[in-house]
């Protein structure tokens, strides 16, 4: 597999990552170990949960049973900030609140320390310097070894960058976001930005919660248990007429090249070289074999325009 780094920073990652959004929600504890082990086997080093992932702590439960001794083996990267109540008390980036947050993730995980710890959503009420100064501190003890964002708009992406050089207190390294061969639209703003200060892009969603696997077809039977057959927001966000003639085009260019538009989604995203890692989830281990095995096709130059042409949105 190979490694890659986070932007400019030292931290090393596998090229295809494992997203672990299912764990403890959409399949037992028995399914995620299959599906673990198998990415041990693999040779996938980054590991990425959320505190409300699996119905709010979840995932990072049904980890900390599974990972043991493999524990130091992983880039193991969580996040904080969405709501993890329901009256909305505990959320944010505040000081108060990421420490208590951390150590909520670290007993749950049944770990020491995370090594990528990520803000997973916008607090407009809590300056980005109180936030930085508290992952300072979390890194400065051991508990934390890099920092990142998530779903931030790129002037919070810089003003988090300006802030951490005036402060000198850790820096984002990374930005997990949409990202795939159909949303493109962090292209126009923030791509620009990871570019110019080292930050590397982990997009999730790159298959398109599903639409880019190939398996669905327009106006046919939507495949039984499929997410985007069970998840009618997703399907009416993804499943649009612009979309369905963009991938029927990059259907028949995979065609003829006999590879599968699983394997473009892959291997588009990882000609980039702002991207440090896919991260895609997986509820099958050969559904793991099959994400390794697409990034592993290396597009030529002449591919990557026609796959533009053919992504190109009016």
């Amino acid at each position: 597999m190979e490694q890659r780094r986070i932007g400019n920073s030292g931290l090393l990652v596998s090229a295809v990552g494992l997203g672990c959004n299912n764990f403890g929600g959409r399949i037992d504890l028995a399914a995620t170990r299959a599906v673990i082990h198998k990415a041990f086997d693999l040779g996938i080093t980054l590991f990425d949960t959320a505190d409300i992932y699996g119905n709010k702590g979840g995932s990072e439960t049904a980890m900390g049973e599974v990972l043991g001794a493999r524990r130091k083996d992983i880039v193991l990267a969580t996040k904080y900030a969405k709501p993890m109540d329901e009256i909305g008390r505990l959320r944010g980036a505040s000081r108060r609140y990421i420490v208590d947050a951390l150590e909520a993730s670290l007993r749950r995980l049944k770990t020491d320390w995370i090594d990528l710890y990520q803000q997973h959503e916008p607090d407009p009420g809590t300056p980005i310097d109180e936030t930085l100064r508290a992952l300072e501190d979390l890194v400065r003890a051991g508990k934390v070894r890099y920092v990142g964002c998530s779903n931030l708009p790129a002037w919070q992406v810089v003003e988090a960058e300006f802030v951490a050089r005036q402060t000198n207190t850790t820096r984002f390294v990374s930005c997990q976001d949409e990202y795939s061969l159909l949303v493109r639209g962090l292209e126009k703003d923030l791509m620009p930005v990871m570019q110019r200060y080292g930050v590397g892009l982990l997009p999730y969603f790159p298959l398109a919660s599903g639409l880019l696997t190939g398996k669905y077809r327009r106006n046919a039977a939507m495949p039984t248990g499929a997410r985007l057959t069970n998840t009618q927001r997703l399907a009416d966000i993804y499943m649009t007429d612009t979309n369905w003639e963009i991938v029927e085009k990059l259907e028949a260019l995979c065609a003829a090249r006999g590879r599968t538009l699983l394997d473009l989604a892959f291997a588009w995203l990882l000609g980039n070289p702002v991207v440090s890692s896919v991260i895609a989830g997986a509820t099958r281990p050969e559904q793991l074999e099959q994400n390794v095995r697409a990034a592993q096709w290396i597009l030529s130059a002449e591919d990557r325009a026609l796959v533009d042409a053919a992504t190109a949105k009016s």
